[in-house]
């Protein structure tokens, strides 16, 4: 009696901790990303986590829905990095954000289009082409090469 007692206790204690790891790993992949972006550029976690945001809302209104899926499928808080990234500008911020880039065209019109929403996280135009290359290749560890071409074909 007292064996099987210990038994489901074991058993209890085990499938809890399984739970727990899975529901941490599932956390964990956006804020390695915010992490990545706070280590590597020095910035806080709201410019982060709206700069990364504002890449995948990029990516998602100029990407099919099948292949902004793809680009989104190893990313677990997508939503929430989308709901930090900062409203779009008008289109005169972007032709000054633009200007700033060296022009528009190819992947410049994408890097410009993303400076406004930087610079309203307090971060210059130029972070945009420091952040884009960390987004993308996290996107490749996640999601997979598929997806990181998805997305470095926007830029």
């Amino acid at each position: 009696m007292l064996k099987e007692r210990h038994f489901s206790l074991v058993r209890y204690v085990t499938i809890s901790l399984l739970l727990l790891s899975f529901s941490l790993s599932a956390q964990a992949g956006s804020s390695d990303l915010v992490g990545m972006l706070t280590d590597q550029l020095g910035i806080s976690k709201e410019q982060a986590a709206g700069s990364s945001g504002a890449i995948f809302d990029y990516a998602k209104q100029n990407l099919s829905a099948d292949d902004f899926a793809t680009v989104a499928e190893g990313v677990p808080d997508m939503d929430g990095l989308l709901a930090a990234a900062p409203a779009a500008e008008s289109d005169s911020a972007l032709g000054k954000a633009s200007s700033m880039l060296g022009g528009s065209g190819g992947s410049l019109g994408g890097l410009a289009s993303l400076a406004s929403s930087f610079e309203s996280l307090g971060l210059d135009a130029d972070m945009v082409q420091k952040v884009v290359p960390i987004v993308t290749d996290y996107i490749g560890n996640v999601s997979g090469d598929q997806a990181m071409a998805l997305l470095q074909g926007l830029f």
